[in-house]
């Protein structure tokens, strides 16, 4: 799935939410200085510049299936390798990566399982990635909500969006033949105008 909003209008939504949980999944998957990490469905470069910044930017590589994304991402991001790919078909060989990380992108994934076993083969030891738990989601939930009242059919996001709960998320991984797993929770907060 690639997104048809333009890479600055997604960023300028989601984007301060997304620079708020980088630091949140590096540190959950242990990444640090001299690691070389991939990030898989990087968006305009939220996760990706935080890598950077942590590892430097020759040390990070990112993928986004969409072309206008990847190439936002590479403007935000100098020194950084990236390009166009989905996270189902990686075009690198096994085991290149200490750390591989996918920041609100397994939910969009057409075959989850095998985006996962995909980032777990071009890893060394850690694949970690988040996603938003859709049924709390206070950015979004009162809009759906509203939808819902005044069309009961309005497709919903927190009603059909698949891994928003740690469980979900342990059970994708294990789905996908990782051993090992550990989830966490993450909390982000904005304060708005």
């Amino acid at each position: 799935m690639t997104f048809a909003a333009p890479a600055e209008a997604y960023d300028r939504f989601m984007g301060r939410w997304s620079r708020a949980l980088a630091p949140l999944l590096a540190d959950f998957a242990g990444v640090d200085g001299g690691m070389r990490v991939l990030d898989v469905g990087c968006g305009p470069g939220s996760l990706t510049e935080h890598l950077a910044e942590r590892v430097g930017p020759g040390q990070v590589h990112a993928v986004d299936p969409s072309e206008q994304f990847a190439t936002a991402c590479a403007a935000r991001v100098p020194g950084a390798e990236v390009g166009v790919a989905g996270a189902e078909r990686l075009p690198w060989a096994d085991g290149v990566f200490d750390v591989v990380l996918s920041s609100l992108v397994v939910n969009f994934l057409e075959d989850p399982v095998g985006g996962v076993r995909e980032m777990a083969r071009v890893a060394r030891s850690e694949v970690a990635a988040c996603v938003w738990d859709y049924e709390e989601m206070g950015m979004l939930r009162p809009f759906w909500d509203a939808a819902l009242e005044l069309d009961p059919a309005a497709p919903a996001e927190h009603l059909v969006m698949r891994f928003g709960k740690p469980e979900e998320l342990r059970e994708l991984w294990l789905e996908a033949d990782l051993a090992e797993v550990g989830t966490d929770v993450f909390e982000v907060e904005q304060a708005y105008d």
